[in-house]
């Protein structure tokens, strides 16, 4: 087993300095327990980064102490053994964890009557230039394809439900050849090129629910639903996570009232209602004085920065509603959301936040965000609606409604982890590991791993026999079989085979053994509860 240790590790460890020998003065003692504290630490992380049953605290200080004695010495490390920065391996430990999350996605939306979707990773940039976003844009892993078209990795997935849906789509009526309301789901990888941070990578997944054919708030509430039953489903209550709710509909009337109105273009021919919306979405990253700044280089006077700033501060609806003075169909829109969520059963993951806009530039109306209600952690998921997307692709005659979510795996896995929700896997979980006696018997080995594959088990037939039959037990407990098949001898010229049951006791507390006919591997099952029980 190689060391996984770089120099730096090393480094690290000998920083600590070296082990006492011999009785300790007063001193010293002190200066061991501050050693100790700082081993079991880097020890205890370490095995987190590693994720691997074969690094345990003991073998990791036995391997940092015996390279720290020699001096640090690490075999260098090509640059190319390491992934592309912001990239992630998934190794089995890690896949099974991902594996988890994503059934777990999968579940619920399926729980709310979504259909899976997928599309290819590669990209038209004409799908995302002027309708996602300028940082969304810059962002962009683009280039030009052999054949000269400007094609991008996705950055993210709703402009490509928007070309599915238009491809379905009869452009010159606008009529959806598809049963109406579309309810989809997807979980695309999808890259950005950004500073990494906790939670953030270039890379990550995204599970996105798409509802295409409703136009009221119906659709806003059955998205949301499905994240708290998700949220629900992980342990996660409403103590840990809220989901911040406004309208960019609501924005708009406000700015509307400093003469910042949708579709206005400045002396670049930029949109400046949308420029605003980038600005005020980092308003809890930059605070008011820097988006004051900001808003000033689109034109906004200080007086009318100050009034949006303090309209984005409204701690309820009717507190908004006072602010913009009069009622609004989108505040009103907003307000039938929590009425409805009262209903439905989670108002209280929900919140309303004035100065949650969303960067996207294809919002319309409802916007959402999840967060840690620590404050730890960035957005958790975001979504709202978008009901001019499809119409800016496809031609105004298609003004089909639409709105959704996207819910990234990098900051739930943080969460988890925080909340300790995450679940221990043990072993390789199959259910039999088949071992042959000798090279000879190996034909034998692999004829029963067939019949027990046909039977619907998974086999780990093991291509070379341990030492002794005790090793091979071993081995198998270690990878988490639930049972061993040793095919030996003498039990082969009984045309029977050993199989020992590793994770099922006897009343004695020993593992249950049986032998069973190789023409009978389907009644293994019966076999081990007879034998369980006598």
């Amino acid at each position: 087993m190689s060391s996984p240790f770089t120099a730096e590790h090393v480094a690290e460890w000998a920083s600590f300095g070296t082990k006492l020998k011999g009785k300790p003065t007063p001193k010293q003692q002190l200066a061991a327990k501050e050693r100790k504290a700082k081993c079991s630490e880097m020890k205890k992380r370490l095995v987190k980064e590693l994720n691997d049953p074969n690094w345990t605290e003991k073998k990791i200080e036995k391997e940092l102490d015996r390279l720290a004695e020699e001096g640090g010495k690490v075999a260098e490390r090509p640059e190319y053994l390491d992934g592309p920065s912001g990239t992630r391996d998934f190794y089995p430990p890690e896949m099974k964890v991902q594996n988890w999350l994503f059934d777990k996605f999968r579940e619920t939306a399926k729980s709310f009557g979504f259909q899976e979707y997928d599309a290819p990773v590669l990209e038209h940039v004409k799908l995302y230039e002027r309708k996602a976003g300028e940082e969304i844009v810059d962002q962009m892993y683009n280039f030009t394809d052999k054949e000269g078209k400007h094609v991008t990795l996705r950055p993210e997935m709703t402009p490509t439900l928007a070309r599915m849906v238009l491809n379905k789509t009869n452009l010159q009526t606008g009529e959806v050849r598809l049963t109406l309301p579309l309810k989809w789901f997807s979980i695309p990888q999808c890259w950005r090129f950004e500073t990494t941070q906790r939670g953030r990578k270039r890379e990550h997944y995204q599970w996105n629910m798409d509802i295409v054919g409703v136009d009221h708030v119906n659709a806003e509430l059955e998205l949301l639903a499905a994240a708290c039953f998700f949220f629900k489903s992980l342990g996660i209550g409403p103590e840990a996570v809220g989901i911040k709710i406004n309208s960019r509909a609501v924005l708009e009337v406000v700015l509307a009232k400093h003469n910042i109105k949708k579709g206005q273009k400045d002396e670049d021919g930029g949109d400046i209602f949308a420029k605003a919306c980038v600005i005020i979405d980092k308003l809890d990253k930059i605070g008011g004085e820097a988006v004051t700044e900001l808003l000033g280089g689109i034109g906004v006077n200080a007086e009318s920065a100050a009034d949006i700033l303090q309209a984005l501060q409204a701690p309820t609806v009717d507190a908004l509603t006072d602010h913009i003075g009069a009622e609004s169909e989108s505040v009103e829109e907003v307000r039938r959301l929590f009425q409805l969520a009262e209903e439905y059963g989670i108002s209280d993951y929900l919140v309303f936040d004035a100065s949650v806009v969303r960067g996207l530039a294809y919002y319309t109306g409802i916007v959402w965000e999840a967060f840690d209600r620590r404050g730890e952690l960035r957005a958790i998921m975001g979504g709202g609606r978008y009901d001019r997307l499809l119409e800016l692709y496809g031609g105004e005659k298609c003004q089909i409604p639409c709105v959704g979510f996207g819910f990234g795996d990098c900051v739930i896995m943080e969460l988890l982890k925080e909340c300790n929700k995450l679940p221990e896997f043990q072993g390789s979980g199959v259910d039999y590991v088949v071992c042959a006696f000798s090279p000879d018997l190996y034909g034998s080995a692999a004829k029963i791993s067939a019949q027990l594959r046909a039977c619907g088990c998974s086999v780990d037939l093991m291509p070379s026999p341990k030492k002794n039959a005790k090793a091979s037990f071993k081995h198998a407990d270690q990878t988490g079989a639930k049972r061993m098949v040793f095919v030996a001898p003498d039990e082969i010229s009984r045309s029977v085979v050993r199989v020992k049951d590793l994770r099922t006791k006897d009343k004695n507390g020993e593992a249950v053994q049986v032998d069973c006919p190789v023409d009978k591997l389907d009644t293994v099952d019966a076999l081990v509860a007879e034998a369980a029980a006598k």
